[in-house]
């Protein structure tokens, strides 16, 4: 049992809801033929905000919505092997990536460890530049064989809509 008893309850919750389900199989390509890829940040409930439902698109969750080298390898997958045509990059307000430097978070972890990690940190400090950067970045990986419709997005964890980054600008 975990010390405060979380995934415990989690595991009750997923029973409970398994249970008030019929069984079903839906296609491992997603419906919408769409990849998401956002923040883990708990306050952005990506199926709840874009009306998606079970099976419709990939959701790709890192600190910050980062386009890092594993975000790219799952967007391959997702559109070479799983059919999905179009990106949607959502970055957020409030985001706790912009309240740390790749330096001194590094500086950070290598005194708290003894050994500076071998992963980017990928801190920003301006959401809209940082979104087209995102863009820039599956546009031009050679791995993404879809790259014309990608668009991105800052959600306001505030008023929860959507505000679109014009890639051009900047």
């Amino acid at each position: 049992m975990s010390p405060d008893g979380s995934i415990d309850e989690l595991l009750a919750s997923n029973r409970a809801y398994a249970d008030s389900l019929q069984p079903r199989h839906l296609d491992a390509q997603p419906a919408r033929r769409l990849a998401v890829v956002t923040c883990m940040d708990a306050r952005l409930n990506v199926f709840a905000a874009l009306g998606l439902r079970d099976g419709e698109a990939h959701i790709l969750r890192n600190a910050g919505g980062v386009i890092s080298d594993d975000v790219i390898r799952s967007l391959a997958v997702s559109q070479r092997r799983l059919g999905t045509r179009e990106v949607m990059l959502i970055h957020h307000t409030d985001c706790g990536m912009m309240t740390l430097t790749d330096d001194g978070f590094r500086a950070e972890l290598q005194a708290a460890t003894g050994v500076a990690p071998s992963f980017a940190i990928e801190s920003f400090s301006d959401l809209d530049a940082d979104v087209r950067q995102s863009i820039l970045r599956v546009r031009r990986s050679a791995f993404v064989p879809h790259r014309d419709h990608v668009r991105g997005f800052v959600y306001d964890v505030d008023s929860h809509r959507l505000r679109e980054v014009d890639a051009a600008e900047g």
